[in-house]
């Protein structure tokens, strides 16, 4: 069955220049697309005319009957007093207004129990029960923890939220409303890794469509199961994930590359044919002439065929400035606060020449406070930071601001780095500011082009310790590719703060982990310390109290045989053994289906039977032991 069908959509914004030229192609019911493009391709404008928000110049979105579609990014505006507890349970709106009924009605056949009355009442019962009403609240809580929207901005006022903030409450609403069709913009640039991660494990038992526009690579492979790349206006269909698309898209170019190779061949050899042709028609064959005119119109139909382009991504790198010494930062004793809150405390951190750290952490855990530190933009209240002497550092903040946002790119380059300007132009044009651009205004520029000036920028000077805050947040994946070459052929200190799994795992040799006020140091990648991680919580399962407890009751059983009834007690003990496995067996399905409701309620169940039964056997072992 057809969810979504999307037939010949045309759109400009700008006179004789169509961002959408004929697009066109159906989304399956169930399927998981990702919508690929370089910034501009016009993913966005595609989901704005599949809400309804803009109209097509030509063709038309057909969305299938009685399917609720519902766009991420498009965050609604609600009433200035409205909590965001409050627009959590606007998606629940229908449970409410039926429990509103069911009370009215309960009321009624207590004073007068009619037929018609028990009706209804048996009806609206049926509909809350189907829509899970009894589990309204638990769902609620349980979509707000996995997307770190905690009590307390719970509390807050809706309107007084971040931008991320809001899109992340956007977020749990719709899920919570469990729309039919989910249209994801950019879901992972305001979400750190844990709610990141609970979101893909969402998604891939979520039972209804998704389309995702994003430039998360790990998010796309986990996620999607077929890719739609824009180009030029047109859809370009791939049957696979990100890694998949990669794949496919290289062999498609050089299967390309070869036929438009062949093509050229040809093309020259009927040239050369129609030239002794022609030479052959002067000389008195004129007939020859009609097979050489034929001949050309034939190398004109090849000619129209491209020489095939893939893009790649810039060649650049960082001016870097040789090292000496042993420490490139101290961190010693430092603590910062906030209020009552404190951040970190009593930090103990060195960092060496050549050392790639990624400073990972859930968001207002304080990664772009120790930034801040570290850049001296704050000051500790205790402890103190030092740079080696040596040390040439370079910073790419999170946000990106520049002085005079109404200078154009030429003028900021002359401006600031006192450069000529055609010096000013070669390195603009180095990193694809070309032609007009560079009389653009900054302030005209999106975030991802104002990071791609700032580097630009920094570029210029000699570093040997190079501080990135999240370096590929709004950037698309042919401008993650460039700064990471960048990045790869750099090879002094960095420090980088980032919730870009692929970015971490290619250039981390080291993890600082901020988390409840300290920095766990695990020398060591990222999939090696995702690996730990697993390894630790596995080991945390295993010592539990109910295991301590029976290792003492065996060991008491060793020390005084005499004192027990060695058979039944053993047998006691195989079934306790029985039963804790089971019980362990459950915990691991409880994991893994933690965001399925009903399951979960369901395992949870049968957790508790065998939790009754466990403490029967236990109790029969303390009457078999006296």
């Amino acid at each position: 069955m057809i969810d979504i069908s999307v037939q010949g959509l045309v759109k400009a914004f700008e006179q004789d220049k169509n961002i959408l030229e004929g697009l066109t192609f159906d989304v399956n019911s169930g399927e998981r697309i990702g919508i690929l493009g370089k910034n501009g391709a016009g993913k966005t404008t595609l989901f704005r005319i599949m809400t309804g928000e803009i109209l097509p110049d030509e063709g038309r979105v057909v969305i299938a009957s009685g399917k609720r579609l519902g766009l991420i990014s498009q965050i609604p505006v609600y009433p200035e007093h409205y909590t965001v507890e409050t627009v959590l349970r606007t998606a629940h709106e229908r449970i409410y207004e039926l429990e509103t009924r069911m009370n009215e009605l309960a009321a009624q056949m207590s004073a007068n129990a009619t037929e018609n009355i028990m009706r209804e009442y048996d009806k609206a019962a049926a509909d809350y029960d189907r829509l899970q009403g009894y589990n309204a609240d638990f769902e609620r809580n349980r979509v707000a923890n996995g997307l770190e929207i905690s009590e307390i901005m719970r509390s807050q006022l809706f309107s007084e939220l971040s931008g991320g903030e809001k899109t992340r409450v956007n977020l749990a609403r719709l899920i919570l409303e469990d729309t039919d069709i989910l249209l994801l913009d950019e879901p992972t640039n305001h979400l750190d890794l844990r709610a990141t991660e609970w979101l893909e494990e969402y998604l891939l038992k979520f039972r209804g469509t998704v389309l995702a526009i994003s430039h998360d690579r790990y998010f796309l492979d986990r996620v999607v199961s077929r890719t739609i790349e824009i180009i030029n206006g047109k859809a370009e269909f791939y049957s696979g994930n990100y890694s998949f698309y990669v794949d496919e898209k290289q062999h498609r170019f050089e299967e390309q590359l070869k036929k438009y190779e062949k093509e050229q061949a040809k093309i020259s050899q009927l040239q050369e044919a129609a030239d002794k042709l022609h030479l052959w028609a002067f000389m008195g064959a004129d007939k020859l002439h009609k097979r050489a005119f034929s001949m050309e119109k034939r190398m004109e139909r090849l000619r129209q065929t491209d020489r095939p382009k893939l893009e790649k991504a810039m060649k650049i790198k960082f001016a870097q400035r040789e090292f000496s010494g042993d420490e490139v930062l101290v961190i010693d004793g430092v603590t910062k606060s906030f209020g009552a809150r404190t951040l970190f405390s009593n930090l103990e951190l060195i960092i060496e020449g050549g050392e790639r750290i990624a400073l990972i952490g859930d968001n207002g855990t304080g990664k772009s406070t120790l930034i801040k530190l570290i850049m001296g933009e704050d000051v500790p209240e205790q402890g103190m930071l030092r740079r080696g002497p040596s040390i040439k550092t370079a910073y790419l903040p999170q946000i990106i601001k520049f002085d005079y946002p109404q200078r154009n790119l030429l003028d900021t380059m002359l401006y600031s780095e006192k450069c000529t300007p055609q010096g000013a132009r070669d390195r603009l044009a180095s990193f694809r500011f070309m032609g007009e651009d560079v009389f653009k205004p900054v302030a005209a520029l999106s975030g991802g082009e104002q990071s791609r000036l700032r580097l630009c920028m920094l570029m210029r000077d000699e570093v040997n310790f190079l501080i990135l805050d999240e370096p590929t947040n709004h950037l698309d994946i042919m401008s993650r590719e460039w700064i990471e070459e960048a990045v790869e052929s750099y090879g002094e200190a960095l420090l980088f703060v980032s919730h870009d799994r692929y970015f971490i795992e290619r250039f981390a040799t080291r993890i600082w982990a901020l988390e409840n006020g300290t920095i766990t140091d695990f020398r060591g990648g990222f999939a090696e310390y995702r690996e730990n991680l697993k390894r630790q919580s596995e080991q945390n399962q295993f010592s539990k109290p109910k295991e301590n407890e029976k290792a003492e009751v065996s060991r008491a059983f060793q020390k005084n045989p005499s004192l027990f009834n060695e058979k039944q007690l053993l047998k006691t003990e195989r079934e306790i053994e029985k039963l804790e496995e089971k019980l362990r067996k459950l915990e691991e399905l409880c994991e893994e289906h933690s965001a399925d409701f009903l399951k979960l309620m369901e395992l949870e169940q049968q957790k508790d039977e065998l939790m009754r039964e466990l403490d029967a056997l236990y109790s029969k072992w303390g009457e078999q032991s006296e």
